[in-house]
C-alpha cells in the first residue's frame, strides 16, 4: 500500500506539493545556470521551461491556483519595482517625454490594429477596438533585466516605465469602455463611477501610503515586520486598484511610487525587497506565463495562423515604430531607442487579461446554436503565441542594449570619474547609534564604495575583557546591517589607552576619507565630547568629519535643510563633503534645500546640473538669524550643518554656540554636523588653484561636476 501511494506521487501531473514546488525551484536555479553561457536571457528560459513543464508540454505541472497566485504576486512585484527603483526626480524632469512615449505607444499600434481588425479580418467596429487595443498595452516583463544590469535609472528607462503606465490605463480603460457598450452600461453614471473611483484610489494611494509608511517604518524596526509592510502595500494598492475598476498592476506601480521616498535604494529593505521578488516572486510568474503557451494551436487551421501572423506583426511593428518615433523625437541614443523598444515590446497580463473578457462575452449565436464571442477562438490562440515571440524578441532586444548602456555608462566614469578613493570610518561606541550610522553611511556612500566601510571600536587596555565583549558586539551588529544591504564592512578594533589617538591611527593606516561620529541620545553634545572633537578629532587633516545624531530612521525624512556658511566652497575639502550630501538626495530621494551666500549658492548650482536631484537654494548670509531658518522646520525635517575648526577660512564666531544650541532645541530631530577636512595651505592652492581662479561658474560646475558622476 505504501509503495502504490508513493509510485501515485510521481503520477503526471503532478499533485504532491513538495514535489511541485522542487521542480519550480529547479527549473529557477538551472535557468540562468544553462542559458547565460549562450548568452539567453534567463527570463526567456523560465518561459520557455514553462512551456515545456506546463499542461501544453509534457504536463508536468498544472497552472493551479498556487501558481497563479504566485505569478500574480511576481507581475505585480514587476510593476511595484518598477515604480520603487524609478528616479523620481528624474522622472519628473521628463514626465512630457513619458507622455509622449504613451501617447505614441498607445496610438501607433491601436491604429493598425483598428485597421487590420476591420478591413483585412472584417470585424466589427466594437470588435475591431477591442481587438486593437490588445497590441497598445505591455507587459514590462524584461525589466529584471534592466534592473540586474543597473540602468533603470537611465532616462530613457524612466521614460519607458511612466510610459508604460499611461498605455496600459488606456488599453484597459477601452476595455472597460467596450464591455460596458456591449452590455449597455455606458451612461453618464458609468463615467462618473470610474472617474470617482479612479481619483479616490490614486488619492488613497499617492497621499495616504506615504503617510502611513513613514510613521510605520519610525514606529517599527524588526526588518521581517518592514518587509511584510511592503507586500501588504503591494496587494492593498492592487486591490483598491481593481476596486476602481482598472487593473490591479497600475496600483502596484503607484504603490512603488508611493513608497518610493522611504525604501532607499542602499537599504537592507531595498535588499530585501530585491531579493525576494528576484527569487521566488518573478520566476514564477515568467513560469506561470510558459504555461499558457501551446505551440500546437499555431497549425490548427489557416485561420489561426493569418490571426496570429496579423497580431505579431501589428504589435511588434507597432511597438518598434513608437521607440523609433521617440527616439527621434527627444534625441535619445541607439542603445535607449533600443532600451524602450525592448522593454516595450512584450505582452503579456494586460493582453491576457483583454482577449480572456473579449473571449468570455458572448454577443449571440449562429444558426447552429453555437455562441458567438466578441473575440474569437483564433485571436486567443493567437495571443497565446503573441505572448511568445514578443517576450522573446523583449528579452533578447533589452538585454543587447542594456549592455550597451552598461558600457557607455563605463567608459564616461571611466573618463570623467573622481580619481580619490573613498574609505568611511563608523567610530561605533553605543548601541543605540550603531543602527543609524549604518544605515546612514550606506545613503552617503559613493555607487563604487562596496568594500570601503570600516568600523572601529577602541578598546581600553586597561578594562580589555569587558571592552572587547562590547567592541565584539558592536562591531557584530554593524557587519550584519552592512551584510543585509550587500555591502561589506570591516571591522577594526585597536588596543589604546587613548581613544582620540586610536582612531586618529587607524585613520592614517586605511587612509580614511570620512569618519563619522554618532551623538549618544542621552548624553547628547557632553563638555567631554566637545572637547574630544574640537581638540582630538579636528586635529586630522585627511578626513572629513561627520557627527550625527538621530531619532527617526533616515528613510523617513522628507526633507534636510543644509546650512552652508559664507566661504565654504573656498575650503579644500568642501567638494567631498558636499558629495555626502549629494548622494542622501540620490538614494533616499529626500528633498535638499539649501542656505548660503551669493557665491557658494552660484556655485552648487552649477553642479546641479550634473546631477538631477530635488533640490532648492535660498540665499542666506547671516549666521546670527539661523534661528528664523530653524523655525521652518517640520516633523519630518532634518538639519545639515557644514562646520568649520577655528583655522578654516570658513570659521564664523557663532559656530562655537550650535553644540549648546543643538542640545537645547534639537532633541527630537535628526542633524548632522559636517566637518570637512583641512589640508595643508600649499597643497590646498596646489589642487584648487583652477578652481580659485575660475570665474564662471559654469566651467567651475564642470571641473568639480566629476566628483559626482
Amino acid at each position: 500500500m505504501l509503495t502504490l501511494l508513493k509510485v501515485s506521487q510521481f503520477d503526471l501531473p503532478l499533485e504532491d506539493p513538495v514535489l511541485k514546488f522542487l521542480v519550480v525551484l529547479i527549473i529557477i536555479l538551472s535557468a540562468p545556470l544553462l542559458l547565460n553561457k549562450i548568452k539567453v536571457p534567463h527570463l526567456l528560459g523560465l518561459i520557455i521551461a514553462g512551456a515545456v513543464v506546463g499542461p501544453n508540454g509534457f504536463n508536468i505541472l498544472t497552472r493551479d491556483s498556487s501558481i497563479v497566485v504566485t505569478g500574480t504576486t511576481g507581475l505585480l512585484y514587476i510593476m511595484f519595482l518598477a515604480g520603487l527603483e524609478i528616479d523620481l526626480a528624474e522622472f519628473k524632469k521628463n514626465k512630457y517625454k513619458s507622455l509622449g512615449f504613451g501617447a505614441y505607444t498607445f496610438v501607433i499600434p491601436f491604429i493598425f490594429g483598428i485597421a487590420a481588425a476591420h478591413f483585412v479580418l472584417e470585424y466589427n467596429w466594437l470588435t475591431s477596438f477591442l481587438f486593437a487595443s490588445i497590441f497598445s498595452s505591455h507587459t514590462l516583463i524584461s525589466y529584471p533585466l534592466v534592473s540586474k544590469l543597473g540602468v533603470v535609472k537611465n532616462r530613457a528607462v524612466n521614460v519607458t516605465v511612466g510610459g508604460t503606465v499611461i498605455t496600459d490605463i488606456l488599453a484597459l480603460l477601452v476595455l472597460a469602455i467596450v464591455v460596458g457598450m456591449t452590455t449597455g452600461e455606458v451612461n453618464a453614471a458609468f463615467w462618473t463611477q470610474l472617474s470617482v473611483g479612479i481619483i479616490v484610489f490614486a488619492a488613497i494611494v499617492l497621499i495616504g501610503f506615504p503617510i502611513v509608511g513613514r510613521w510605520f517604518f519610525k514606529k517599527v524596526s524588526d526588518k521581517i515586520s518592514q518587509y511584510i509592510f511592503v507586500l501588504v502595500m503591494i496587494y492593498l494598492a492592487a486591490l483598491l486598484a481593481e476596486l476602481a475598476g482598472i487593473e490591479a498592476i497600475i496600483g502596484a506601480f503607484l504603490a512603488g511610487l508611493a513608497l518610493n521616498k522611504l525604501i532607499p535604494r542602499t537599504s537592507s529593505l531595498m535588499n530585501r525587497v530585491e531579493f525576494v521578488g528576484n527569487a521566488i516572486f518573478i520566476p514564477f510568474f515568467l513560469i506561470s506565463v510558459g504555461m499558457l503557451i501551446d505551440v500546437t494551436v499555431f497549425f490548427k487551421d489557416f485561420d489561426t495562423i493569418k490571426v496570429a501572423l496579423i497580431m505579431i506583426t501589428i504589435s511588434i511593428g507597432g511597438k518598434y515604430l513608437a521607440s523609433v518615433a521617440t527616439q527621434k523625437t527627444f534625441k535619445y541614443t541607439k542603445p535607449e531607442g533600443g532600451i524602450i523598444f525592448g522593454l516595450s515590446s512584450a505582452s503579456a497580463a494586460a493582453t491576457l487579461a483583454t482577449v480572456t473578457v473579449g473571449y468570455n462575452i458572448i454577443i449571440g449565436e449562429t444558426d447552429l446554436g453555437e455562441p458567438i464571442r466578441l473575440l474569437d477562438e483564433s485571436v486567443l490562440n493567437g495571443s497565446i503565441l503573441l505572448i511568445l515571440i514578443s517576450c522573446t524578441i523583449s528579452s533578447f532586444v533589452t538585454q543587447k542594449n542594456a549592455e550597451l548602456l552598461v558600457k557607455a555608462d563605463n567608459e564616461n566614469t571611466i573618463s570623467d570619474s573622481n580619481p580619490e578613493k573613498e574609505n568611511i570610518l563608523l567610530a561605533v561606541n553605543h548601541v543605540k547609534t550603531v543602527d543609524p550610522m549604518t544605515n546612514l553611511a550606506l545613503l552617503i556612500k559613493s555607487k563604487n564604495t562596496t568594500e570601503n566601510l570600516f568600523a572601529v571600536n577602541i578598546i581600553n587596555e586597561e578594562k580589555n575583557d569587558s571592552s572587547k565583549k562590547n567592541a565584539e558586539t558592536l562591531l557584530d551588529q554593524v557587519v550584519e546591517i552592512g551584510a543585509s544591504a550587500d555591502v561589506k564592512i570591516t571591522p577594526v578594533t585597536r588596543y589604546d589607552t587613548d581613544i582620540i589617538e586610536g582612531i586618529n591611527n587607524v585613520i592614517k593606516e586605511y587612509a580614511i576619507t570620512d569618519l563619522m561620529i554618532g551623538i549618544d541620545e542621552e548624553k547628547r553634545f557632553s563638555p567631554n565630547f566637545i572637547y574630544n572633537l574640537y581638540s582630538g578629532y579636528l586635529n586630522n587633516n585627511a578626513a572629513n568629519i561627520l557627527v550625527y545624531h538621530a531619532v527617526q530612521p533616515a528613510s523617513t525624512v522628507q526633507k534636510y535643510l543644509v546650512i552652508l556658511p559664507t566661504n565654504a566652497e573656498k575650503e579644500p575639502r568642501f567638494f567631498h563633503s558636499l558629495l555626502k550630501v549629494w548622494n542622501m538626495a540620490r538614494n533616499s530621494g529626500s528633498k535638499i534645500e539649501f542656505y548660503g551666500s551669493d557665491a557658494t549658492i552660484a556655485m552648487i548650482e552649477s553642479i546641479r546640473k550634473k546631477v538631477n536631484i530635488d533640490a532648492s537654494f535660498i540665499i542666506f548670509n547671516n549666521w546670527s538669524e539661523l534661528k528664523k531658518v530653524f523655525s521652518k522646520m517640520k516633523d519630518n525635517d532634518a538639519l545639515i550643518l557644514f562646520m568649520a575648526s577655528r583655522s578654516m577660512i570658513s570659521y564664523l564666531p557663532q559656530m562655537q554656540n550650535v553644540p549648546d544650541y543643538l542640545n537645547e532645541h534639537f532633541k527630537e530631530k535628526n542633524f548632522l554636523l559636517l566637518f570637512p577636512a583641512h589640508q595643508d595651505q600649499v597643497e590646498y592652492r596646489k589642487d584648487t588653484r583652477d578652481i580659485g581662479n575660475a570665474r564662471d561658474f559654469v566651467e567651475i560646475g564642470k571641473i568639480v561636476g566629476k566628483l559626482f558622476k
